[in-house]
């Protein structure tokens, strides 16, 4: 009699716990769908890099990115963290996927043509920069790094002292122009 009693007992219980603990399930499935937005995800990320957490900054970003975030906001912030932790070979394996589908994308192949400048690939920077320069030939900046590129690491005179020039050109009173100016091959005004 009291196995049947436990038994009616349970019976009666046993609906109300499994749907008290769906619902649970499903608010704690909605909960961290909420979480999981991509916009939260990168506010997350920002606030660890800004605690100095690169390791964990990265991993919030990149799950942002594959939330669906703009890779034009996030890309930048995610290669920021890897420089600033001077996982530089990882900023160029991120850019390079990037730019893989997006390879018109001149402001990121700039930071990674730079990036294969500090891990000592000066032939895939030089390739980058002549890349960026093709697409935008105003841009100074590139102008003055592959001058620099040319002149330090390729003993490249000439073809540095035309980067130097150009660079001259497009922003003569920039932040580089005294060494511009020094390291050409003629003075100029």
């Amino acid at each position: 009699m009291r196995a049947v009693l436990v038994l009616a007992l349970a019976g009666a219980l046993l609906p109300a716990c499994v749907n008290k603990r769906g619902a649970r399930i499903q608010e704690t499935e909605k909960t961290v769908r909420e979480e999981q937005t991509p916009e939260k995800l990168v506010v997350r990320g920002k606030m660890f890099a800004r605690l100095g957490d690169y390791t964990r900054a990265s991993q919030y970003f990149t799950s942002a990115l594959d939330a669906g975030a703009d890779p034009h906001e996030v890309l930048p912030l995610l290669m920021r963290t890897y420089v600033v932790s001077q996982r530089f070979r990882l900023a160029i394996e991120i850019g390079e996927r990037y730019l893989s589908k997006h390879p018109n994308d001149h402001h990121l192949r700039f930071l990674v043509a730079t990036l294969y400048s500090a891990v000592d690939q000066p032939q895939r920077a030089r390739e980058h920069l002549v890349r960026v320069l093709s697409q935008n030939p105003a841009n100074a900046e590139a102008h003055y790094v592959l001058a620099v590129l040319l002149r330090d690491r390729e003993r490249d005179w000439v073809g540095a002292d035309h980067h130097f020039r150009q660079y001259l050109r497009i922003d003569p009173a920039g932040p580089h122009a005294e060494e511009a100016r020094s390291s050409l091959l003629k003075s100029v005004p």
